[in-house]
């Protein structure tokens, strides 16, 4: 983490532009579906202390947090520069002196504003492409993020929040709008794989999602509620040691779950420390992999095991590498490919 109240060096501002191939937009491209990374808190004066306080707050979770004092034409000078500017004033400061730089929400860096006492976090921009992220971010520190884009407003997980997940990146962006629709609708499914090489044809309505590095495996996992993240990592180093493959926490491409497990602080804080995302499954998607292992929760609650059929739901050969095992009595898990 890095925090500087003054204006970033002109030098410094050319070597990132540089480095990005570009002087106008975030160093981390919101069309390549990754998570903000670089992030500026814009604060007055007077609140310093405040941006300050959200800089040691969050700043674990990024690779840098810078500070710059409020001047009229901060934005301007700072845009390009950062995946996510978190303004620390009214939301109608931020909207004007922002509304004359936006783009493309491809391409415009994420926006948050949260006032002096950090009771909200508003995303205004590219909530899909890190402002939501900032705000839940922020909520470790007491704010509420007021999340208005449509799926996470319904408790859903859309496409640009699943590629993250997968750690892949939306190669159509104009196809989310439909695919977004369907999440809404609970009419999208499941993400289908499609290994090549292969030509495909799609129509305007089919989000085509791209993987950012090589195919790993994959952590179904149960918990019991209350989980503490301890227990949760100590379940998943296990699970991969009994391998024996040499696999590390770098080797998992995702946690999978199901739904009923989302919001989980435990497994949620867990897959954060290992980077990784975590995908849940509707119950249906689950039904269609259930794993080889009987599952007390198919007898008492009508749901497969969850361990094993998000393991294989989500694998690329909807495979089993290790069938479930229970740990510590709180956390089940089986390991997908």
């Amino acid at each position: 983490m890095s925090t500087d109240t003054n204006d970033t060096d002109s030098s410094e501002t050319s070597e990132r532009e540089e480095s990005n191939g570009s002087s106008g937009h975030c160093s981390t491209p919101d069309s390549d579906g990754e998570v903000a990374e670089e992030i500026a808190i814009v604060s007055f004066e007077r609140k310093l202390d405040t941006a300050r306080e959200i800089a040691a707050g969050i700043g674990e979770a990024y690779d840098s947090v810078d500070i710059i004092e409020y001047h009229g034409d901060v934005f301007e000078e700072h845009w390009g520069e950062y995946d996510c500017f978190v303004g620390l004033m009214a939301s109608g400061i931020a909207m004007r002196k922002t509304a004359p730089l936006l783009d493309s929400k491809w391409d415009d860096p994420a926006i948050v504003v949260v006032d002096e006492e950090l009771t909200w976090a508003i995303p205004i921009t590219g909530g899909h492409h890190g402002a939501n992220q900032v705000a839940g971010d922020l909520a470790e520190l007491g704010a509420v993020p007021a999340m208005t884009t449509a799926s996470e407003a319904a408790g859903e997980q859309g496409v640009e929040s699943k590629a993250k997940a997968l750690d892949a990146h939306v190669v159509n962006g104009d196809s989310t709008v439909a695919t977004n629709l369907a999440v809404l609708n609970d009419d999208l499914g499941p993400v289908a794989r499609l290994d090549g090489p292969q030509a495909v044809l799609v129509g305007d309505d089919v989000t085509v999602l791209k993987r950012n590095g090589d195919t790993g495996v994959v952590l179904g996992t149960g918990t019991v509620s209350g989980v503490q993240k301890e227990q949760v990592l100590g379940a998943w180093e296990a699970a991969l040691d009994d391998l024996d493959l040499g696999l590390s926490f770098d080797d998992v491409d995702f946690v999978a779950t199901g739904t009923r497990k989302e919001g989980e602080e435990g497994l949620y804080v867990a897959a954060q420390e290992i980077g990784a995302g975590v995908v849940l499954f509707e119950k249906e998607t689950l039904e269609g992999f259930e794993g080889p292992s009987p599952s007390r929760s198919k007898e008492l609650i009508g749901w497969p095991g969850i361990a094993e059929a998000s393991a294989i739901a989500g694998g690329r050969d909807h495979e089993l590498a290790r069938e479930k095992e229970r740990f510590d009595d709180a956390v089940t898990v089986a390991v997908g490919r």
